[in-house]
């Protein structure tokens, strides 16, 4: 997080919508894979399936687009982690409250 002074539901729901977006972007990728390969197959011509499926797997095409399926999904993990952070910074910081008004309420009572 960038150390910001917004209130912590608004630093929650600024990771939460990148968090979202980013899972989303991961998970058509995801989705699509099948799809895109069956594409680059039938593009292979009249030969075996199983030939143009190896033609196609064995290509820099195929290589770069899981490695993009790989970052997409690396990404939307990172920003899942600082939606997590905040929200464990926060209970950090109401612990740190409560154990400040205890400490005022137990100073206040023996004086």
């Amino acid at each position: 997080m960038d150390g910001s002074n917004a209130p912590w539901s608004e630093q929650f729901r600024a990771a939460g919508e990148k968090w979202t977006d980013l899972e989303a972007a991961a998970q058509i990728l995801e989705d699509s894979k099948s799809a895109v390969l069956a594409q680059k197959v039938s593009e292979q011509g009249d030969i075996p399936v199983n030939r143009a499926e190896n033609n196609v797997k064995s290509s820099r095409f195929w290589r770069d687009h899981i490695e993009k399926i790989v970052e997409a999904r690396r990404l939307a993990n990172r920003a899942k982690i600082e939606l997590e952070y905040i929200k464990m910074r926060y209970y950090e910081w109401q612990s740190s409250q409560a154990n400040t008004r205890a400490e005022l309420r137990s100073l206040g009572s023996t004086t």
